[in-house]
């Protein structure tokens, strides 16, 4: 392992996750949280029409995000694949196929947002009938939890037996991909799976491990000692 190139290389991938991070934070939970109110289509559609400059940049965020998804497990291609060649492989082939479903899915809001922010549109489509692009964005949401979660095992495992990245994290890194797919199945089988404790549980090790991955690989790069992968 030339360790030079690979502490570039491993902060290059960090500072990219840290885009994917941060930009997946504000467009996917804080302006959510802001902006949608649960149970009331009118109030949500009225604060999406008071704050569509918020909104438009949630989208901007979104597609920032995906962009910057798209490189990412390229980069740590190149840091990874001498762990394992196939499992680097597949873990790059699960991230980017979940790139273009994302952003296809942005147009459900794009299009919400033509009709909330055109009075003369709002009037012929009902509060319902918008609320349900935005709907039909959170399903696509739940979909994308599926290769959001299967491209996190194999990189969990080259984490694990790289040597020069914290086992902890890849343990993290294999039970968020655990979580993503329990998530999926919950949502899809239970209405009310959103608020329980299995549920907020779930997404605690992906968030654990990818801000913790995320942060180790931007500060701390690769472990110098460490440049063989382990047994």
């Amino acid at each position: 392992m030339k360790l030079g190139v690979n502490r570039t290389t491993a902060r290059l991938a960090g500072l990219i996750y840290l885009i994917v991070v941060l930009t997946g934070i504000f467009s996917l939970a804080y302006v959510p949280s802001t902006l949608i109110a649960p149970n009331d289509p009118t109030r949500t559609l009225q604060q999406i029409s008071a704050s569509a400059t918020l909104y438009r940049a949630s989208l901007i965020s979104s597609a920032a995000c995906y962009l910057a998804f798209l490189f990412l497990p390229l980069v740590l291609y190149r840091l990874l694949n001498s762990v394992n060649e196939t499992a680097a492989r597949l873990m790059v082939l699960l991230a980017v196929v979940s790139v273009p479903i994302s952003m296809l899915n942005l147009e459900s809001r794009y299009t919400a947002l033509s009709l909330i922010t055109d009075g003369a549109q709002l009037q012929s489509f009902n509060s319902a009938q918008a609320t349900m692009l935005l709907n039909s964005f959170d399903s696509g949401i739940l979909i994308l939890h599926v290769f959001w979660g299967l491209w996190l095992f194999p990189f969990g495992w080259l984490v694990y037996r790289s040597g020069f990245l914290p086992r902890v994290l890849g343990v993290f890194l294999m039970l968020g991909c655990i979580g993503y797919l329990v998530d999926f199945v919950g949502e899809t089988m239970s209405e009310n799976y959103g608020t329980s404790l299995i549920a907020d549980i779930a997404s605690k090790p992906a968030a654990i491990g990818e801000i913790g991955t995320c942060l180790w690989l931007l500060i701390r790069g690769i472990n110098a000692k460490a440049s063989t992968p382990s047994k």
